[in-house]
């Protein structure tokens, strides 16, 4: 069974996710900052919640697939 907590961070986080992949930055940002609100800490958000900030200063070209490819370890 899932908690509550979880439910709500799995539903602000998919629909950042998804505003991310449409490149709607500002939604992506609000929607992984709620996300953080229910579960501080959360990895993923903070990562996401990182790149839209990045990518709404500097957006990736516009053939970009969604992917971000590593450049250092």
């Amino acid at each position: 069974m899932i908690s509550k907590e979880k439910e709500e961070l799995l539903k602000f986080y998919n629909q950042g996710l998804a505003a991310f992949k449409q490149r709607k930055w500002d939604d992506a940002i609000n929607l992984f900052e709620m996300a953080l609100k229910v579960v501080p800490g959360d990895g993923p958000s903070e990562l996401y919640l990182e790149r839209s900030r990045e990518f709404r200063v500097s957006p990736p070209p516009e053939d970009w697939d969604g992917v971000t490819t590593m450049t250092t370890k």
